[in-house]
């Protein structure tokens, strides 16, 4: 591991955002911790103390960035391999297969690839197998769907699947779900050599890194990943060369395979149900372009065993759930729970709901009642939202319209920490943010200090961290510096005129993230006192 550092460091003549001083321009930096902010003229006290003076030069210093739901190595996969993210349609992927494939130095192994969308496709459709056979020259490859809940497999990676045609969600001809998409994924990901797993997990560090991002919380899982996966990926984040790395482990019963590997937590992508766009998101009523009610993976009475176990171990819960109904097992099983081991030892471990999006007013206050975390991706209404995207044509209008209802969650006091799910959608954090803040639903926004709360300090709660993700003396000092342009308050609609937004307020002002404002860039990324990135000069 890294050593420590002991630098002290002075930065000046900036904005920094701080909850201690709304007016603050300068910061001291002692080793890990924030030790002062204050203004410009009171940091000449200073000068003779500090290691190094950094100059700002108007530029703004927010906490880093907390990632709260993301996937290293397939994330890194898609960074440095095959993306068929935004392929406009279903030729262009097809051809953009067949170019990464003759790209490849050497034969054999397994090929990776994600991103496809059949949804804004003119054909509509997915490939064929035999369509799909062709463009990848016989090769073996995996593409996941932009969901991460189903995916192509072309006949030679199939082929490697032992008892495929067998297991649920076999489908012959076209994209694998359920049991069979997790088989060929674990076929695929057991097939990476440990460089291959070593360089996809590099670039996503470097990549949140370069995005402001100085904490991500893995997601594992043996349906998603893999027990080494996730080992490495702590190891070579315990290296001090990036951002922080919180791992969960989302197995059924799978405490102390979570403490053996070091995880926060025996959750993360705990599968209750699948996602909208594959049909697998478990729903009350039926799809309105399909005639089933999509795939519950657990029961309420399993949801409890699991809240129930981890509770009694001290250690933090959590599950995947999408559909109304998923979530409605995750509620239920979770009071259960409560009612076995007792509500407030519940409680206190602010067991986690990844994705949330159908929820109600019902399931909202329950929320609150159970103690529970919202993991939410803004970025997915962003992406799917709107009068004419997945969502609709999935739910219809009226369902579409409740989903992921950011502002119910806030009014009833259910803690946020926001994520991308990445690779599904990318590392974005200031996107993410403004998806938040201008959500294509208008009673669901919040405001942007709110969304930027979630995405720094939320994350940081969430694994009970309440001290850290703010710029105050004591704190870790885990920090980025943007080229930022003016600063402003934002309220999360523009008829609501409130206190807040009045500069007499002393509201520390954010970045201006008007749809079609550049985004800030960051400048630099520091973790616990050290760079961890800079851009160049």
């Amino acid at each position: 591991m890294t050593e420590r550092t002991n630098r002290t460091v002075l930065l000046r003549g900036g904005a920094v955002y701080s909850p201690a001083d709304p007016f603050a321009t300068a910061m001291l930096v002692e080793g890990e911790h924030v030790a002062w902010v204050g203004s410009d003229g009171a940091a000449e006290a200073y000068e003779g103390v500090a290691d190094e003076i950094v100059e700002l030069d108007g530029a703004l210093v927010t906490p880093a960035f907390v990632d709260a739901h993301v996937h290293a190595t397939s994330t890194g996969l898609a960074l440095t391999g095959l993306d068929l993210t935004g392929s406009p349609s279903l030729v262009d992927a097809l051809a953009a297969l067949t170019a990464f494939v003759d790209a490849q130095e050497t034969a054999g192994g397994v090929l990776i690839g994600h991103g496809w969308d059949e949804t804004g496709w003119p054909e509509g459709r997915p490939p064929t197998l035999a369509e799909l056979d062709a463009a990848a020259r016989g090769a073996a490859v995996y593409l996941s769907r932009t969901d991460v809940h189903s995916a192509l497999a072309t006949t030679a990676l199939r082929t490697l699947t032992e008892g495929l045609a067998d297991r649920p969600g076999h489908c012959a001809e076209g994209p694998l779900t359920k049991d069979a998409h997790h088989a060929v994924r674990q076929t695929a990901l057991a097939r990476l050599t440990p460089e291959q797993r070593r360089r996809a997990q590099r670039a996503t560090l470097a990549r949140a890194a370069e995005l402001g991002i100085g904490a991500l919380h893995e997601c594992a899982g043996p349906e998603i990943s893999s027990e080494a996966d996730l080992a490495a990926l702590l190891a070579l984040a315990a290296d001090g060369e990036g951002p922080e790395v919180f791992g969960y482990w989302g197995e059924l019963g799978g405490v102390e395979t979570a403490r053996r590997l070091g995880a926060v937590g025996a959750g993360g992508d705990l599968f209750v149900d699948g996602a909208l766009g594959s049909h697998t998101a478990c729903l009350h009523a039926a799809y309105a372009d399909a005639d089933h009610t999509g795939t519950a993976y657990l029961t309420a009475d399993q949801v409890a065993d699991h809240v129930a176990a981890c509770t009694e171990a001290g250690l933090q819960a959590g599950f995947h759930a999408i559909g109304d109904a998923a979530v409605g097992a995750v509620v239920d099983g979770v009071r259960a729970a409560g009612e076995r081991v007792g509500a407030a030892r519940v409680k206190a471990l602010r067991h986690r709901v990844e994705h949330a999006e159908a929820l109600d007013d019902e399931s909202v206050a329950a929320f609150a009642e159970l103690g529970l975390t919202a993991s939410v991706q803004p970025a997915f209404d962003a992406a799917w939202g709107g009068p004419e995207g997945m969502y609709v044509q999935r739910l219809g209008a009226g369902r579409a319209a409740a989903l992921n209802p950011f502002a119910a969650l806030l009014r009833a006091g259910v803690p946020l920490a926001f994520g991308s799910d990445a690779p599904v959608t990318p590392l974005d954090p200031w996107g993410t943010v403004r998806a938040a803040a201008f959500h294509r639903t208008l009673e669901h926004r919040i405001s942007v200090r709110a969304a930027f709360t979630a995405h720094t300090r939320g994350g940081w709660r969430a694994i009970g961290r309440d001290q850290d993700g703010v710029l105050v003396p004591g704190a870790v000092a885990s920090y980025a510096i943007w080229a930022a342009g003016d600063l402003v308050v934002q309220a999360p609609d523009s008829r609501v005129a409130g206190w807040s937004t009045d500069p007499r307020s002393g509201t520390p002002g954010l970045p201006d993230l008007t749809p079609g404002h550049p985004l800030p860039t960051c400048l630099r990324t520091v973790v616990r006192g050290r760079t961890v990135h800079a851009a160049a000069e």
